[in-house]
């Protein structure tokens, strides 16, 4: 019974998320009511805050269930040979931008992010940050790994190196979320042609594209 119970309540959670989901993208998040929500999901209001106690708690559940979707992809690439360092950096971050915007839209972005800057040490933050905290250590392991098989250089911080990375594709990712404008596609090739030249710099030499 325990194990029917559990699954009855995961196939509502979900249901509360995509319906959630669908109100978020044809209202907006901010129009979005909890009562909306919990109508579309059919159930009591009363109910829904049994699975939610908030909606920016279903705002954080659906970036965290697209970080780690984003954070699969991640682990794929680094599995993956590649042959050069240019080309493991724009396969790592593309995949990262690629599967942005599955469960979320900008405008869910642009809240979430301010959330974390408003309420800084909130659970919303601390979750938000610690998911930011993984992709900063993904990176790094991109970058380990490729010195490791000496594709970069064997005098460069990988850890540093793995910040200024991260840091950069992040601002470019919310440079991203605050144009309506700007595609997913454009996104890569331009982060792409930022790392060009640091590729080049930090790639042993020998190497293709040192």
């Amino acid at each position: 019974m325990a194990g029917l119970r559990e699954r009855q309540k995961a196939t509502r959670t979900q249901r509360i998320l995509d319906e959630a989901f669908e109100l978020f993208r044809k209202i907006g998040y901010e129009a979005a009511r909890i009562e909306d929500i919990a109508a579309a999901a059919e159930l009591s209001v009363g109910t829904f805050y049994n699975y939610f106690p908030s909606k920016a708690e279903i705002l954080l559940a659906m970036v965290t269930a697209e970080v780690e979707g984003v954070l699969a992809s991640g682990e794929r690439s680094l599995r993956l040979k590649h042959k050069s360092v240019a080309a493991a950096l724009d396969h790592l971050i593309g995949g990262y931008y690629a599967n942005t915007f599955v469960y979320t839209t900008k405008e869910m972005w642009r809240v979430a992010m301010a959330q974390v800057t408003v309420n800084a040490g909130t659970l919303f933050s601390r979750r938000y940050t610690e998911l930011d905290r993984r992709l900063t250590q993904q990176v790094r392991n991109c970058l380990q790994g490729l010195q490791q098989k000496g594709m970069v250089a064997a005098g460069v911080d990988t850890n540093a190196l793995g910040e200024v990375v991260f840091n950069n594709l992040n601002m470019m990712f919310i440079e991203c979320v605050r144009s309506d404008e700007m595609t997913t596609d454009e996104l890569r090739a331009h982060v792409a042609r930022q790392n060009a030249p640091l590729a080049r710099l930090i790639s042993a030499r020998g190497s293709i594209g040192a």
